[in-house]
């Protein structure tokens, strides 16, 4: 398993993210979109999520396939982006056809980043960022404090918006997604170096390596007090998987989760990864389906890594960023 050409989701061809943030909210979105419709799947592991169309995810229900997936700041306000997503491929022709009519399929979660921006607003402006975002979509996009990792925050440092890819010896690639603002802690005790350091290609997060001393885990710091928590993601990949087997990505991404923070998946977290298909590869014989999930752990655990290290410092009361407490 190797990285690919950007290290980002969208090396798995034909995807597209766009993000769109604002500084004054300090929140924002990011997009996943495709010219054509992907299979797509979900799975929750944390117990406070909020979500939107995930229920359509699901292998019995009718709808196969998606148009766009979305990552949001803004808590239960932020699920309006999907209306503004929706609206934007609206317009472009795109959706789930019902006679004359086009329905866009786009399912979205949120994490909750509404204690330090101005929340003066009085129409909703999560819809206006979510439309912004899907304009802006593209192969290439920020990584940091940026689209739906704009205001996310750990519990030791800034959070943010994370990718990684990997090319898999039957040349199909996995990549990740992931807006980082977790209630525990991406790095090990008050060192620099990550949990997910094992899994790291290169120096793609600082090349530090494993911890030289870990204290004891039952003691890792959380935000527990603030309440303010949540790390969302998806993973994608070129093989050809129907949602059944996309729901099964979606759960064994959440392993990298798991190896990157500590702690994760708990009760004030709303955990969530969705899963994408593009179905330009080969689908996977039942080898190649444990190895597409073992990538998107992996993967997942890097972008994690990725979101926390490549955080700009934010304002005075935000806090500190990687690179400005250890770079």
């Amino acid at each position: 398993m190797t990285q690919h050409r950007r290290n980002l989701i969208t090396d798995v061809d034909g995807l597209r993210v766009g993000n769109a943030s604002d500084a004054d909210l300090r929140s924002g979105v990011t997009v996943l979109t495709a010219d054509t419709p992907f299979t797509a799947g979900v799975h929750v592991m944390g117990g406070a999520p909020g979500t939107r169309e995930t229920d359509l995810l699901a292998p019995d229900r009718v709808v196969t396939e998606v148009d766009a997936l979305v990552l949001s700041g803004g808590s239960a306000f932020g699920l309006e982006a999907a209306s503004g997503v929706a609206e934007g491929l609206r317009a472009a022709g795109r959706g789930f056809a019902v006679g004359d009519v086009r329905v866009p399929i786009v399912p979205a979660a949120i994490l909750f980043d509404l204690q330090h921006g101005d929340q003066g607003w009085t129409e909703n402006p999560w819809r206006a960022l979510g439309r912004a975002a899907l304009a802006g979509a593209s192969a290439s996009f920020e990584v940091g404090a940026a689209g739906a990792g704009t205001g996310a925050t750990t519990a030791t440092l800034r959070g943010g918006l994370g990718s990684a890819s990997a090319l898999l010896p039957d040349g199909s690639t996995v990549g990740a997604l992931v807006a980082v603002n977790a209630l525990g802690s991406a790095t090990v005790g008050e060192g620099p170096h990550f949990w997910a350091a094992p899994f790291e290609v290169g120096d793609e997060f600082g090349g530090l390596g494993p911890a030289p001393q870990v204290p004891d885990p039952m003691q890792a710091p959380t935000k527990l007090t603030r309440h303010a928590n949540t790390t969302i993601g998806m993973v994608a990949t070129d093989a050809a998987l129907d949602k059944a087997q996309c729901t099964r990505l979606a759960i064994a991404a959440h392993d990298g989760f798991a190896r990157a923070l500590v702690p994760s998946h708990t009760a004030m977290d709303g955990d969530l990864i969705f899963a994408a298909a593009t179905g330009t590869r080969p689908a996977p014989d039942i080898a190649g389906q444990v190895m597409l999930g073992h990538a998107a752990a992996c993967v997942m655990a890097r972008a994690v890594a990725r979101a926390v290290f490549s955080a700009a410092p934010g304002p005075e009361d935000a806090p500190p960023a990687w690179q400005t407490r250890f770079g």
